[in-house]
């Protein structure tokens, strides 16, 4: 074996010579992005999310848009031309006082969709807020806000909504205000829920050794990272407020006319349901629409935001 080896002789030119690259060592096969250009990118993979996305905007562009396309007053009335079908002049048809239904849903999808965003922006801050502190701060601070908070959970929300808005009158404040007054309940719980998992965390620690104050310590540290959980909540709870104002309205609590919504739209035109289906059919439609629209966005950011579908 020895002899073998002694006659193989190793020459230059059987070797290729390769370079070193200083820099190969830093390449990044692919670009770095920040958490929530990672959501993005997963969010905007899912077709069905996008489409809700893309529906959303094309109703919210609509309400806006369409009464300045017909030129006609949503309270405006002709007698004349009561209960036609839809037409090129109108294209929802009108209702049985000669209204045109199209500046009338533009109107009352206006109406709607402030509501539920009202009413979820009133759930967001009380639900996050007491949530954070109830799991931050426990002991007789957490059982105190926990126990406010089952209190009000048990309390029956149909008739509570109903008698304050009997009491309160039917503006917009009110509704707002009577529908929202035991929704965050169930944000503080989940919100509560992570704070527990994060507040035994180092940076949580290093912020009370730095002196940060427990204000200081939600807002900063605490929010931001619940605020994924918590945009699910949010776009699922939209359409939930959206709908229970077109209950209200649709039961006669909702908004006082001449004010109009998609739920008062459609209480009127159950009436006229055999005749003339077409002034129950597109308010209910919208309402169908938006709803659908925010599930699906919702859908799409509980995959994008779940770590375990990371890639």
């Amino acid at each position: 074996m020895d002899s073998i080896n002694n006659d193989i002789k190793l020459k230059d030119d059987m070797f290729e010579r390769v370079g070193i690259d200083e820099f190969s060592s830093e390449h990044l096969e692919k670009p770095s992005l920040t958490y929530w250009a990672d959501v993005w990118r997963r969010f905007k993979g899912n077709k069905l999310a996008i489409f809700g996305l893309v529906l959303l905007i094309a109703i919210i562009v609509t309400l806006y848009v369409g009464p300045l396309l017909t030129g006609l007053d949503y309270q405006h009335i002709d007698t004349s031309i009561k209960n036609q079908g839809p037409s090129a002049e109108h294209w929802f048809g009108t209702d049985d006082m000669g209204r045109d239904i199209f500046t009338r849903v533009c109107y009352g999808g206006r109406i709607s969709i402030l509501i539920g965003l009202l009413c979820t922006l009133v759930m967001f801050v009380i639900g996050s807020l007491l949530g954070a502190l109830a799991g931050l701060k426990g002991g007789w601070v957490d059982n105190l806000i926990m126990r406010f908070a089952e209190f009000i959970g048990n309390l029956p929300y149909l008739i509570i909504v109903i008698i304050l808005t009997m009491v309160m009158g039917r503006s917009i404040f009110s509704i707002v205000f009577a529908m929202s007054i035991t929704s965050w309940v169930g944000t503080t719980r989940m919100v509560r829920g992570q704070i527990l998992q994060l507040k035994e965390q180092d940076y949580i620690e290093a912020a009370r050794a730095l002196g940060a104050n427990t204000g200081r310590i939600i807002m900063k540290h605490l929010l931001p990272n619940t605020l994924g959980i918590i945009m699910v909540d949010i776009t699922m709870s939209v359409p939930s407020f959206i709908f229970g104002e077109a209950f209200l309205s649709y039961i006669g609590l909702g908004v006082r006319p001449p004010e109009t919504s998609w739920g008062a739209l459609s209480s009127a035109g159950q009436e006229r349901l055999m005749f003339q289906p077409h002034i129950l059919f597109f308010p209910s439609l919208m309402i169908v629409l938006t709803i659908l629209a925010f599930h699906l966005i919702g859908d799409g950011l509980t995959d994008a935001l779940d770590p375990k579908l990371r890639k």
